[in-house]
């Protein structure tokens, strides 16, 4: 199971897209996907489908203790995508939780005997560093930072680096950033390829090389209540999150050759010292 946090504390720079974008095509192409949506907002939620406006049904009966994860798991449209849904009730989370103890990890505590019923676990971020994200950041494994390819794109990253050094260090010492996504590219612009160029100089191989273009129908989707993939097939923007999905797919051939690398290694210091 592969538990990846979309995270960004800018806000309008392709996060919620990407979340459920990559989870509706990675269950099309047959992966049993768990989308948590800690965002307040939950424009993750209506993007697939789902709204729990007034229905107390979302992770804020969660992780208040008024609900089973059972009672709030929510089935999408797209066959193999669940979601554990939001709704504006989560914005008050922040304070009623500040003397829980153990409050940075209560959604892993609830949600824990659940996450491994899936190949993969994606959760959209608020766009912020407090303590919904470092809940996500518990649960999750990895982490995808979406990148507006635009002048501020890069502003307020080295927080979010600053922030990614405490939690693994103090809360979670499996994290780790596998991936960052460009959004919202336009090739005819000299300023979209010049930061672009940018965030491949700065993070290096970290950038996946599928790019997410500007493309109308990206946008009108999540008013219909649909992924890409659902809503416009052929666009450009399914297209785009189609081939990044495999990418994410294929990191896994690179993981597990390092898992036998580092498993090989141990095997050669164990047998040295007998």
């Amino acid at each position: 199971m592969r538990s990846i946090a979309f995270i960004n504390q800018k806000g309008g720079v392709g996060k919620t897209t990407s979340t459920a974008n990559v989870g509706a095509c990675l269950a099309t192409l047959g992966k049993k996907v768990l989308m948590i949506d800690l965002d307040p907002q939950g424009n993750m939620s209506m993007h697939l489908g789902v709204d729990v406006h007034g229905k107390d049904s979302s992770i804020y009966q969660l992780i208040t203790g008024k609900k089973e994860a059972t009672e709030i798991l929510t089935k999408t449209a797209i066959s193999g995508l669940d979601i554990i849904p939001s709704d504006i009730d989560l914005a008050s989370a922040e304070i009623e939780l500040v003397n829980t103890v153990g409050r940075e990890t209560i959604v892993k505590f609830y949600l824990d005997k659940l996450l491994n019923k899936y190949d993969y676990v994606l959760i959209d971020c608020p766009p912020s560093l407090g303590l919904l994200t470092l809940n996500a950041l518990t649960v999750a494994n990895e982490i995808f930072v979406p990148l507006q390819t635009e002048f501020f794109a890069l502003q307020g990253v080295s927080k979010l680096l600053q922030t990614f050094d405490v939690i693994k260090k103090r809360l979670n010492s499996s994290l780790e950033i596998t991936g960052i996504i460009p959004c919202m590219y336009d090739s005819r612009t000299k300023l979209g390829i010049a930061v672009l160029d940018k965030i491949k100089e700065y993070f290096e191989d970290k950038v996946f090389t599928s790019i997410i273009r500007k493309n109308i129908k990206l946008s009108e989707a999540p008013s219909h209540g649909m992924p890409i993939i659902t809503y416009a097939p052929d666009s450009n923007g399914a297209q785009d999150y189609m081939a990044l999905t495999k990418e994410v797919i294929a990191q896994e051939k690179n993981m597990l050759k390092g898992v036998k690398a580092k498993k090989q290694k141990t095997e050669i210091r164990e047998h040295a010292f007998l």
